[in-house]
């Protein structure tokens, strides 16, 4: 009889042992999965980010360029007359619709 207390003693702690085992192994893959998807998400976030990066670097040159071109009286006075219509004396401004 103290042979089968023991035996059924050594039974319920293996099967303690292995289920607490299961469940931190589940666990563990839980938690695992779980940042595994976060880090992924934050890469593709990345990813997009730098392109809007590379886009407003791109934006940013061409701004940069026509506020150079603002600088020169010239071409404010051409751009105005082009956007504006605005004429010199003596000139006409003739409207060709786009198609």
């Amino acid at each position: 009889m103290a042979k089968s207390k023991a035996k059924t003693k050594r039974r319920r702690r293996m099967l303690f042992l292995g289920l607490t085992s299961i469940v931190v192994i589940v666990a563990t893959t839980f938690t695992i999965g779980k940042y595994w998807i976060e880090i992924y998400e934050k890469y593709q976030e990345k990813d997009q980010l730098e392109k809007e990066l590379v886009s407003l670097k791109n934006k940013e040159k061409e701004l940069k360029v026509d506020a150079n071109k603002l600088q020169d009286p010239d071409y404010i006075a051409r751009y105005a007359r082009e956007k504006y219509l605005y004429s010199k004396d003596g000139e006409f401004i003739l409207k060709i619709p786009e198609e």
